[in-house]
């Protein structure tokens, strides 16, 4: 199970514009318009909802979206969002406990992964890719470390800091990258922000998995 950052919601917003500007913002709304017309979507992990926003800028209605997040502080503040016409389900849980339909078009996931153990992520992992339709996108953002000799200090800094205010099971990333190969996913497109310590990437869901 995931971190709650119940605790931080009201500032976390604010602490991540001063440690990295803009760059959380531009990397997970980057590969937005990749979501079809029309699609329904399902959010994890969504915080404070600045990605209901982005995809409101580009598509401002008839999108069918299902938004969880654990932090009941930060989905009232998701709630407030500016989701345009489109349709928001909030739920308030983690993911492991939601019962999801198993035809979604789209998976969004930001930030999320970096919360999980290598142990736990494979089984929270299934679970939300039971919920993609074959040949579904799925567009994951996280941090990586990319041999730059700053990068562990500041994810370390992150961990610690924000394990003062709510258990974090984890003190290093995961291999999300070797997860989603695993499950035979195709990344079709990717970018990276922050000296390559952030990556944004497309996967396609093989039309049999």
């Amino acid at each position: 199970m995931a971190a709650n950052y119940n605790n931080t919601a009201w500032f976390y917003d604010s602490l991540a514009r001063l440690v990295f500007g803009s760059t959380l913002k531009s990397s997970q709304k980057h590969l937005l318009p990749l979501v079809p017309k029309n699609a329904r979507i399902l959010i994890v992990g969504g915080g404070t909802g600045q990605t209901l926003e982005d995809l409101a800028n580009l598509q401002y209605e008839g999108l069918d979206i299902t938004f969880v997040e654990i932090s009941a502080n930060m989905t009232a503040l998701a709630q407030k969002r500016n989701a345009g016409n489109n349709r928001v389900t909030f739920i308030v849980d983690a993911i492991e406990q939601v019962q999801l339909a198993a035809n979604f078009d789209v998976i969004i996931t930001g930030f999320l992964f970096d919360n999980y153990p290598d142990a736990d992520l494979p089984l929270t992992f299934d679970h939300i890719n039971s919920a993609l339709k074959p040949g579904g996108l799925w567009l994951n953002t996280d941090f990586q470390l990319t041999g730059k000799w700053w990068q562990p200090l500041l994810l370390k800094s992150m961990y610690t800091f924000f394990k003062m205010f709510s258990p974090i099971p984890v003190s290093k990333l995961p291999d999300v990258s070797r997860v989603f190969a695993l499950h035979g996913y195709n990344a079709i497109a990717s970018a990276t922000f922050y000296g390559d310590f952030i990556l944004t990437r497309a996967y396609k869901k093989l039309l049999k998995n």
